[in-house]
């Protein structure tokens, strides 16, 4: 099942401060050629605005230029992530650390 939010809003600081929540759900970045990540955050708008503190991360080096978002509680959105993440293949889910029994998207950051 796809995003419920199907119009990308502009991934700039002002974009995900007018219209990320502070709240807590899953999101998904991408660019006009792929998805790039899709995470999980107790504060939606916070997870995103910290992706600008650190342009060296994989995700940022693939150009984002948009996000949208739903929002869940914690005791669903692994599984919603986890979805949208068989659904969507973004770039940088796609290495995967076996972690008591489920898969987990390895660190955004790269070396």
């Amino acid at each position: 099942m796809p995003f419920e939010q199907i119009m990308p809003r502009p991934f700039t600081p002002e974009g995900v401060r007018t219209y990320a929540p502070q709240a807590p759900g899953v999101y998904g970045i991408s660019n006009a050629r792929e998805w790039i990540y899709i995470g999980h955050a107790k504060n939606i708008q916070g997870a995103l605005l910290d992706y600008f503190q650190d342009p060296g991360c994989a995700a940022m080096k693939k150009d984002p230029r948009g996000f949208v978002f739903e929002l869940c509680d914690e005791a669903c959105w692994s599984t919603r992530q986890d979805r949208l993440v068989i659904e969507y293949e973004p770039a940088c889910n796609r290495h995967f650390v076996p972690a008591r029994g489920r898969r987990e998207p390895a660190m955004r950051k790269t070396t």
